[in-house]
């Protein structure tokens, strides 16, 4: 899990009183064949100061062949996606820092257990 040390989502949960419901899914990555994820043409463009962009991946994808930052878009390869809703988290009580680790130390977790749950790429 990357979100980058953004802690918005915890602050606007505690602001509103209202749980954290994380949501993982495992297999969208498939759709593409990735080459890169374009970190250091993200600042070479300067994208990482102007929009927060701390990535631009590169990927071979119909019907572009080379893709950047799927701005074109893409016709997705088959793939099996799963996707996990985790127990809601109530946040109300808990520093940021507190919060933070462990909404992403659960994300983490059930995302490790999904991918050791797939057989095999595509099929899963």
């Amino acid at each position: 899990m990357d979100f980058g040390g953004r802690r918005g989502f915890i602050r606007l949960a505690q602001g509103r009183a209202v749980p954290l419901v994380p949501v993982v899914a495992i297999g969208g990555q498939e759709t593409a064949l990735f080459l890169s994820r374009g970190e250091r043409l993200a600042a070479l463009l300067g994208l990482d100061r102007m929009f927060r962009l701390k990535v631009l991946p590169l990927s071979l994808a119909l019907p572009w062949g080379l893709n950047v930052g799927d701005m074109l878009g893409h016709i997705p390869l088959p793939a099996k996606i799963t996707i996990q809703v985790l127990d809601p988290i109530d946040v109300s009580a808990m520093d940021v820092d507190e919060a933070y680790e462990l909404v992403l130390g659960r994300m983490q977790r059930a995302l490790t257990g999904l991918a050791e749950e797939r057989s095999l790429p595509v099929i899963g």
